[in-house]
């Protein structure tokens, strides 16, 4: 287990537990009072840090390198699922995976954003952040789900869209702007959860849907802390401040009438039990799609493009 810096005291608690269950000793009762009251200031410890987070901390939570990703939620939530690859343009992109799948017999079109476990895999999915083809992969997916009747499930975890010359030679924000239109006017039920980073374009490229769910301890904004920082300040030492007036927790957007609603993780964070964070957000998907398959194709498309015009409503209220 990979400790963040706000951590380090759980982590040497947890460390002094392990060398103590280590120790060979005659008499078992003689270290077992002491552990069991370790562990117990272990639990409590965790509460209080986990219960009283900042925005950067959540930012780094976001970013933990062992938080489940896209095909853990796919293999973990879904049955039969069969990846699709490839745009019909240009190639298949590997930052972002997708495919159809069933949730409990129910028929889904499955995607979202894919990051790397160790150097080899980060740079074969480009630290899940999409080129064109991987957008009009998604594009692809989308419209498949929508001739067969099939609802759409969107997972967002991404820095941003790729920022390379041979993503702008070959239309990056042509593709992700072909995927918005194409998603306003999309005629079956669109679930978005924010299992990760949500940063920019790179996320609502895939994501402008019916209802938009964030995980506890993740982000979703305009701009990155850092590249925030490094516009605001010429640098990106206040990224902490940054991340604070952007307010892009699930518990801001919340508040924003942004999102529909915040998915509870597992103390301490979705990787501390891939199992539990699952089936979070298994039941929120279950819950939305039965909600959703009720409206018409009319509806769906009215209430979707409602909500996005909507966003950024705000009252002027006078001092006097």
């Amino acid at each position: 287990m990979q400790y963040l810096d706000f951590e380090q005291p759980i982590a040497d608690l947890e460390n002094k537990i392990k060398e103590l269950s280590e120790l060979s000793v005659a008499d078992d009762d003689v270290l077992s009072p002491e552990i069991k009251r370790l562990e117990k200031r272990v639990d409590e410890l965790r509460e209080s840090i986990f219960t009283n987070l900042t925005r950067w901390q959540r930012v780094q939570l976001a970013r933990h390198p062992e938080r489940p990703y896209t095909l853990d939620y796919i293999y973990k939530i879904t049955e039969n699922f069969v990846e699709i690859h490839g745009d019909r343009y240009h190639s298949d992109d590997k930052a972002i995976v997708g495919g159809f799948a069933t949730i409990d017999g129910q028929s889904v079109v499955i995607m979202g954003h894919q990051k790397g476990r160790d150097t080899e895999s980060r740079q074969y999915r480009r630290f899940g952040m999409a080129n064109p083809e991987g957008y009009r992969k998604a594009h692809r997916l989308m419209k498949l789900g929508e001739k067969f009747d099939i609802p759409v499930i969107t997972l967002l975890d991404t820095p941003g869209a790729y920022p390379g010359l041979e993503a702008e030679e070959r239309g990056q924000a042509e593709a992700i702007a072909k995927n918005l239109k194409m998603m306003a006017t999309l005629k079956v039920p669109i679930v978005t959860v924010v299992i990760g980073e949500g940063a920019s374009g790179g996320a609502i490229g895939i994501g402008m849907g019916n209802e938009v769910y964030m995980m506890e301890n993740t982000w979703y904004s305009v701009i990155s802390p850092e590249s925030c920082s490094s516009i605001l300040w010429k640098t990106w030492d206040y990224k902490e401040q940054a991340a604070a007036v952007l307010k892009l927790t699930a518990e801001d957007l919340e508040g924003m009438n942004i999102i529909d609603g915040i998915i509870k993780e597992p103390l301490g964070g979705a990787h501390r039990n891939y199992d539990q964070a699952a089936k979070a957000v298994k039941e929120q998907l279950l819950e939305s799609l039965n909600r959703l398959k009720e409206k018409s194709p009319e509806q769906l498309v009215e209430s979707r493009i409602d909500k996005y015009a909507n966003m950024g409503e705000f009252e002027n209220v006078s001092d006097s």
